[in-house]
């Protein structure tokens, strides 16, 4: 790999060990886990690979292939974030040793195998840390233990209003299973691929446009779901606390009908979004123990539709590439990933026609944006197992 390659042209020697983190995809539940919503997703097998070496002097030093500038701080003395790519890092060190004591630091090169947007590269970069701290450290962590410290770091360090469906995607998913999870109470179910399925593979349509939370709309649009949800709560005289605590999974479907007409039109949309996700997330996890992919692939694409004209996200390129993958044989569904802002988009598909859909849609989308050319990229993937501490 580049990052080991990296790692000995910088330090002179060879990297004592490799950390990895999958991407993951979340075919359905898009925006609803900040609000204790229900999601499926899996883990996918392209990552965050990090080539590392213990440093027992407690400085973390950290190199990226993607971007420009070395990283460090001391593990007892991390600091405030600096806007840079590295504050993914500090923080995951900061949630960590909340919980755990530090004592060694590490110096290490990270390589991402997938443009950066969509995929929740900054969870990925997140878990392939704290796997790496953890192990110089000595450090076991449960599955839930994990998801909790990768939370923190990127909600309450970098200020990210997440919810845990990127860190519960990326730790408990196992290949060839569905992970159906619900974030109010963090209970999950791993739903096997049914021998009656038609084949799948996860197929990755990179736009050409990268992005990132911290600077998008990402946070105007949960606040203003949450916005919505708090009015509804006064509307039907139900008791509220402070802002921030407001869910939507607090307020029933048949309050948001009841009184939807009086919410504000942007939030009455947020909140429609919300709401038809849950259920939508609900049929395709039935959909997925049935083997029906069709059906499961129709609810991925009314999904996207949803992220559009309900939660308005979506540049004009992703936008552009949703609607081609809707007219493109052989794709069963498939929707914005991640955010929706900038990215990718992802897709179930058919393998058997693969090469036809890789030519159709980078043939439509270049005419569309001619400006993309060279940027624009497909991949083909498999569901993957989580990462482990």
């Amino acid at each position: 790999m580049n990052c080991e390659e990296k790692f000995h042209s910088i330090y002179g020697r060879d990297a004592d060990s490799i950390s990895f983190s999958p991407y993951r995809i979340c075919p359905i539940g898009a925006h609803s886990d900040h609000n204790l919503g229900k999601i499926t997703g899996f883990a996918i097998d392209k990552g965050i690979h990090i080539a590392y070496r213990p440093k027992q002097n407690g400085v973390v030093e950290m190199t990226s292939l993607q971007f420009p500038k070395r990283a460090q701080w001391h593990i007892k003395e991390v600091g405030a974030k600096t806007g840079d790519w590295a504050d993914y890092l500090r923080g995951a060190t900061w949630a960590l040793a909340k919980k755990h004591s530090l004592s060694v630091g590490i110096c290490g090169v990270i390589e991402g195998s997938l443009p950066i947007g969509g995929l929740s590269s900054s969870a990925a970069v997140i878990l392939a840390f704290l796997d790496a701290l953890c192990k110089v450290n000595r450090i076991s962590l449960s599955p839930q233990e994990l998801i909790d410290v990768a939370f923190d770091a990127e909600k309450n360090y970098v200020g990210v209003n997440v919810g845990t469906l990127d860190q519960s995607c990326e730790v408990l998913s196992r290949k060839n299973h569905l992970l159906y999870l619900d974030c109010m109470d963090n209970s999950y179910e791993l739903i096997p691929t049914p021998e009656n399925m038609k084949p799948y593979k996860i197929a990755i349509f990179f736009s050409g446009l990268e992005h990132s939370l911290a600077g998008s709309k990402y946070n105007m649009r949960v606040d203003e779901l949450r916005a919505g949800v708090y009015a509804l709560q006064a509307f039907a005289g139900i008791d509220y606390g402070k802002f921030g605590e407001a869910n939507a999974r607090d307020v029933s479907y048949e309050i948001y009908e009841e009184y939807r007409d009086k919410l504000p039109a942007p939030w009455a949309r947020r909140c429609e979004h919300w709401y038809t996700e849950f259920k939508r997330v609900e049929a395709g996890a039935e959909a997925w123990r049935r083997g029906d992919i069709e059906e499961y692939g129709r609810l991925s694409f009314e999904s996207g539709w949803s992220s559009i004209h309900n939660w308005e996200s979506g540049a004009p390129e992703q936008i552009q590439l949703y609607e081609i993958m809707r007219e493109t044989d052989g794709i069963y569904g498939g929707r914005f990933s991640g955010a929706g802002f900038k990215g990718c988009c992802m897709a179930l598909i058919d393998p058997d026609k693969a090469e036809t859909i890789a030519e159709t849609v980078e043939r439509k989308y270049l005419s569309s944006f001619p400006e993309m050319k060279g940027k624009y990229s497909f991949h083909i993937c498999e569901s993957a197992d989580g990462v482990r501490v």
